[in-house]
């Protein structure tokens, strides 16, 4: 590997833990029977907060406990699709991917 080389990779190493820094920090929203539970969640996956809607709580406690579940799982999903956005181009970019 010559210095030109070695530069490059040190420059990319750097981007990409600056991106997943970035990523950690961001909150994501998942939401769940139209909004009746909303959770946000970082991107290092630490609960920020669940909201509830008090009127639906009141009616099925069960329905609200799967909608937090719901919530969540869209919270992750959101996650995952932004990390492969915000990551994935730098195993391309190495030649990985």
């Amino acid at each position: 590997m010559n210095q030109a080389q070695m530069m490059r990779l040190k420059k990319m190493q750097k981007e990409m833990m600056e991106a997943q820094e970035r990523l950690e920090q961001t909150i994501f929203t998942g939401t769940a029977g139209g909004g009746v539970v909303k959770v946000e969640v970082k991107g290092s996956h630490e609960v920020v907060s669940v909201t509830i809607d008090e009127e639906a709580a009141k009616d099925d406690i069960e329905m609200v406990q799967d909608m937090i579940v719901l919530a969540m799982n869209d919270a992750n999903k959101k996650i995952e699709a932004e990390t492969q956005k915000s990551l994935g181009g730098f195993g391309a970019g190495m030649g990985l991917f």
